[in-house]
């Protein structure tokens, strides 16, 4: 009697393994259909329209997106629910494999809402978890957005470092409306796999809140930059004979944004830089680039730039590369117009920024140069909340455990 509930015992279990092992099965395949490296971000007019850019495994799948005005639980098939198709192309992963690249902008939206949204091939089970985000407010005086540079992971444990820098960044910063990341997302451009644990770690943020790039030289590497611009659709309104979406501009608030690439088609960014600048009636100028003018070295390949920047008195301008920590003094012509303690007023100089990095590297400090105001190497990840609220913008960075170790003021 004994050995036969053996028996049973051991039958049983293997039925209980056996049904596992086909669940197992049956949830790879659900989810080998899912997006992957979801993200959101802007593309036309912030206050009516949203970007959404994803990969899958399927090069042949169409492109959907759903959105429902509000937040909650969705009846997907409500009337109400606007649909929208977008563009699907296939990027190369390796010589065997190929992986789609699917991109839909949704317009005509209400300015100051809260949507909820799904994306995917329009197949049942090929849609993404929901998630919401919300449209800029027309005339909208307060904004905050967060800064982070240098993400260049490899391995998995990399990305979960700047998964957690981004965690505390909207810890310390929860009404964040988005991200701009200063380039060098991953460490090699074409490893697919670090840019699905670039997305991964950062998936209940850049879902929902845009989240905008800048190209760094891990990013673009001998005129290639196809991986970096098929994860993002991006503002097509950059310098003619740059890489699109890799130069760009666009309005929040009361702040004109401009993204330059600092690895290729420098001239011809120089002028569209000057035509962009004088196009804008926004009080406020914030450039982003990664090798910057003067972070822990100077950069003099963009030394133009910076007389455009003088120019148009631009107020700040954010950089990458360095993967340390610095701010300059107030600069005007290369010169120190400030003692960097006080407010910045009335436009005298520019404020140039390294925000150290996100990620695993961190360089050893370089030497102190005439224009450093703050300048250090504390070895961990940091990120920057920048808020513009009418005539004042307030700059405060930190690291990943939530201490303070810069703040500055510029008042127009």
């Amino acid at each position: 009697m004994k050995m036969r509930k053996d028996m049973m015992l051991l039958l049983a279990c293997c039925v209980l393994l056996i049904a596992g092992a086909v669940g197992m099965e049956w949830l790879r395949a659900d989810n080998a259909n899912k997006p992957i490296a979801v993200v959101t971000t802007f593309k036309g007019d912030p206050m009516t329209s949203r970007a959404f850019t994803w990969h899958s495994s399927n090069v042949d799948e169409e492109a959907f997106l759903q959105v429902a005005k509000g937040e909650g639980l969705v009846d997907w098939d409500d009337s109400e629910v606007l649909t929208f198709k977008g563009t699907s192309t296939a990027v190369s992963i390796d010589a065997n494999t190929k992986q789609g690249v699917h991109k839909v902008e949704a317009t005509g939206l209400e300015p100051g809402e809260y949507y909820t949204y799904r994306v995917g091939s329009g197949k049942a089970k090929s849609w993404s978890d929901s998630a919401v985000f919300q449209t800029e407010a027309v005339d909208t005086g307060s904004f905050t957005f967060i800064n982070v540079t240098d993400s260049q992971g490899i391995i998995e444990q990399d990305f979960s470092l700047w998964g957690n820098t981004l965690n505390k960044a909207f810890a310390v910063f929860p009404e964040a409306s988005f991200i701009v990341h200063n380039g060098d997302l991953t460490e090699e451009p074409t490893d697919e796999q670090a840019w699905t644990y670039l997305f991964e770690k950062a998936e209940k943020w850049v879902t929902k809140v845009p989240f905008m790039p800048v190209t760094g030289n891990h990013d673009e590497v001998d005129g290639d930059a196809e991986r970096f611009v098929s994860h993002f659709d991006l503002p097509d309104n950059g310098a003619e004979g740059s890489i699109p979406g890799t130069s760009y501009s666009f309005d929040y608030g009361s702040v004109h944004f401009v993204f330059l690439n600092t690895e290729s088609n420098i001239k011809e960014q120089t002028e569209w830089l000057r035509s962009d600048l004088e196009r804008t009636d926004k009080e406020w100028k914030i450039v982003a680039v990664h090798q910057g003018p003067y972070g822990g070295n100077t950069n003099k390949k963009v030394k133009d730039w910076t007389k455009l920047f003088d120019e148009f008195e631009v107020d700040l301008v954010l950089q990458g590369h360095n993967h340390e920590y610095s701010r300059s003094f107030p600069l005007r012509d290369g010169k120190v117009t400030g003692d960097g303690e006080a407010e910045v007023k009335g436009r005298e100089g520019t404020v140039y920024v390294v925000t150290n990095a996100s990620g695993q590297k961190f360089n050893e400090k370089k030497e102190d140069k005439f224009y450093h105001k703050v300048h250090l190497q504390n070895e961990k990840q940091m990120f920057a909340g920048i808020t513009v609220n009418g005539g004042k913008l307030t700059y405060q960075a930190y690291d990943v455990d939530g201490k303070k170790w810069d703040e500055f003021v510029l008042a127009h």
